[in-house]
């Protein structure tokens, strides 16, 4: 029998996309009903019930929940059968990128996932995703066609700089381009900037990671994802902007000078660490990269859940970096037959 280790990614990729399909179910129970905390404990529990049956040792280095207590899958946690022959990997999740645009009834709420395999049994999976100690990034996101030009967008280039950049490199006016910004006071800086260069912005309430993903998916309609987000989210965005071809260009942002001294002190971090800038490559490293996603609202990624008669309607993306193959599954679930595994009681439960 051939040995499957040479891509090992290959036989979980689909189980990996029913986790998130599974988390996007469970979370849709709660979809406008204004408890976030709720929406996320239910699309844990599915994804974490659908490991139990995926033949790997997965080691959880991007977790979610830290920023603000929620319930969630953790750094550190083991989701996977862990048997002496599973495939070792590192996973970076978060069960829904967008809680409260879920509680809240809101487009831009997606479950994500990216999973990288190890090269050998013996690779340590701590050395595939890093988890990085500042709770923000500053970020710029562009496309493929912009990724592999002659000419760079750079974190320290004025930003009129790199839309001028952009704009060349896409055969547009600046004028004519798109830019998603979240909606947060921190950025009236920067959407000052974009309406003084006359840019088109897309101002976006949560979900960053599905923003910065954009750029890199054909016909998204959108151009430049500029901006300070979640650091976890700025791993998950790397893992798909990479299989996509694009890039992602990230440096640790602490929100005020505690946050600083206190990573200065306790994170080993040095001001040059600081300074760093992270491209994909060195935020999610290695050739076995798997990245799934699954809308549960509406978003530039991917359409939301759906309903029709007896069944319900999924929308996912699975991306692997090694052959740089993107597929869009759309799945329908059939309502009288469509379980879900909980890991809280080790059942199968009906939608």
């Amino acid at each position: 029998m051939q040995d499957m280790r040479h891509d090992p990614e290959r036989v979980i990729d689909l189980d990996l996309v029913r986790c998130t399909e599974n988390a996007a179910l469970a979370a849709w129970k709660y979809f406008g009903k204004g408890d976030k905390n709720l929406a996320d404990y239910a699309a844990s529990d599915a994804i974490r019930g659908m490991f139990q049956l995926i033949n790997c040792k997965g080691l959880v280095r991007i977790g979610e929940g830290r920023k603000d207590n929620a319930p969630g899958i953790f750094t550190d946690d083991k989701l996977g059968s862990w048997r002496d022959e599973a495939i070792p990997a590192a996973i970076a999740i978060d069960p829904i990128d967008g809680t409260t645009l879920t509680a809240k009834g809101l487009p831009g709420a997606i479950s994500v996932m990216a999973v990288s395999t190890c090269e050998t049994p013996d690779e340590d999976p701590q050395s595939l995703f890093p988890s990085i100690p500042s709770y923000y990034m500053e970020k710029i996101a562009v496309g493929q066609a912009v990724a592999e030009s002659d000419v760079r967008v750079q974190m320290d280039t004025p930003l009129e700089t790199n839309l001028s950049i952009v704009a060349g490199q896409l055969h547009k006016r600046v004028c004519d381009l798109v830019v998603v910004v979240l909606d947060r006071p921190r950025h009236q800086k920067i959407i000052e900037t974009l309406r003084g260069v006359n840019c088109r912005i897309r101002l976006i309430s949560d979900g960053d990671v599905a923003a910065a993903i954009a750029p890199s998916l054909p016909d998204s309609g959108v151009d430049v994802y500029v901006g300070i987000g979640g650091s976890p989210e700025a791993v998950l965005s790397a893992a798909a902007i990479k299989c996509l071809g694009g890039q992602q260009l990230c440096r640790m942002s602490p929100r005020d000078d505690a946050e600083r001294q206190e990573l200065l002190k306790t994170s080993a971090c040095s001001e040059d660490d600081l300074q760093k800038v992270w491209s994909v490559e060195q935020m999610a490293p290695g050739s076995h990269i798997i990245f799934t996603a699954t809308g549960i609202s509406d978003s530039p990624m991917l359409p939301g859940i759906q309903y029709r008669g007896r069944h319900c309607i999924t929308h996912s993306i699975l991306m692997r970096f090694r052959n740089r193959t993107v597929r869009h599954i759309r799945a329908y679930h059939d309502l009288e037959s469509k379980t879900i595994r909980l890991h809280s009681t080790g059942e199968e439960i009906s939608l």
